[in-house]
């Protein structure tokens, strides 16, 4: 595709390893765009995540069917360029924030659901400072009993809320939102340990790992129970080379 877009809400969906991810100028225009089309599931694409939805069936049919996949690792975005499609690595926790802030703006309807207890409660208090016009019309963490989710998922349903954040973890954040969304209106995404961010329990890696594509490193750090998954790395990169 070329490397110059002129529509802000161009995509063009390519694939990696199979695994469909979306080329885009902007996807926060093409985020926005989606919901004045009447909305539609966003997944937030890595290398990880590509692996394993070529091991489980249930994500890969969850990414397949999102409307916007957008390509949150530099893995993609160096398996893309081999392609010679040029894109930015796009982090679905700043689009998320910053769909957040549009919300605010333009009075949508937000529901946040995930993450433990306690970073739920500090997350709602944050965001009640930082975004005091936010519509929050229905919260909840994501450790309730299993008989608990059906009542919550008919009140998230009848709120009809324009963007629904998920902290659920991969896989279930997809697999749930493929579900639950049908016939529902508005944008659902997958925002992994965002809350934790936002909600202070958790630091970003710092900028210049960002710029060295190291992120992956820092969280190794913080979470040394991590590098069992970390192995999918460098298997997604021996498998791009290996297609050419």
């Amino acid at each position: 595709m070329d490397a110059v877009m002129t529509d802000p809400c161009d995509q063009q969906r390519c694939r990696v390893l199979g695994v469909g991810v979306d080329a885009c100028r902007d996807v926060m225009a093409s985020a926005i765009g989606l919901h004045a089309r009447g909305g539609g599931q966003i997944v937030t694409l890595n290398a990880e995540m590509t692996m394993s939805a070529l091991a489980d069936a249930s994500l890969g049919e969850a990414i397949a069917a999102a409307e916007l996949v957008i390509p949150d690792g530099a893995g993609v975005v160096w398996a893309l360029s081999r392609q010679g499609v040029r894109v930015r690595r796009s982090p679905g926790i700043e689009l998320a924030h910053g769909l957040l802030r549009y919300a605010e703006g333009h009075g949508w309807k937000v529901a946040l659901i995930g993450a433990a207890p306690e970073v739920m409660e500090r997350l709602q208090q944050r965001l009640a400072m930082e975004m005091p016009g936010l519509r929050l019309v229905f919260s909840a963490h994501g450790y309730q009993a299993p008989e608990a989710w059906p009542a919550l998922e008919a009140t998230l349903k009848a709120e009809a809320p324009d963007l629904v954040l998920l902290a659920l973890g991969v896989p279930r954040q997809e697999t749930w939102a493929l579900r639950v969304r049908q016939g529902q209106p508005g944008l659902w995404m997958g925002v992994g340990g965002s809350f934790d961010v936002w909600a202070g329990v958790k630091q970003r890696a710092p900028q210049w790992m960002s710029r060295f594509q190291v992120e992956w490193l820092y969280r190794l750090v913080q979470e040394p129970s991590r590098w069992r998954r970390m192995l999918s790395l460098p298997a997604f990169a021996w498998a791009v080379l290996r297609r050419g």
